[in-house]
């Protein structure tokens, strides 16, 4: 796991959409069905479209009808953190880059087995890098 970094809001404006920048630093979501990797099934890594950091292996990628890439655990337990959300007048919890913290998605408790883990993850918020 690399040091955190906190990338300035000029670089960041600079290196992301406005799509991006919504998701990645405003708790935005891309509608389902829309995000460029939700039904990829190529074999590699998913990082940080921030700051590049591995977050999820497309071995643990399954389809889960949602609309959105879902994984059912992080490339190492460190790559994401977690936390509450309480936004839209429900309990969810958020995920974020370890990293540069990142807003990612939410991970939910309705996932397949080992982990019984559902990772909901933005499209925006990921550089798919395939295996070479």
């Amino acid at each position: 796991m690399t040091d955190k970094i906190i990338p300035s809001e000029q670089e960041l404006r600079a290196k992301l959409s406005p799509e991006q920048y919504h998701i990645l630093r405003e708790y935005g979501t891309e509608r389902a069905f829309t995000g460029k990797y939700w039904n990829l099934k190529d074999d590699g890594k998913y990082h940080c479209a921030v700051c590049g950091e591995a977050l999820f292996d497309a071995a643990t990628k399954y389809d889960s009808g949602s609309g959105w890439p879902s994984f059912w655990q992080p490339d190492s337990p460190a790559a994401v953190e977690t936390e509450a959300d309480q936004s839209l007048l429900m309990a969810r919890t958020e995920v974020h880059c370890h990293r540069c913290g990142s807003h990612l998605g939410h991970v939910f408790e309705d996932g397949p087995v080992p982990t019984g883990l559902r990772y909901c993850i933005n499209s925006a918020s990921l550089d798919f890098k395939p295996k070479t």
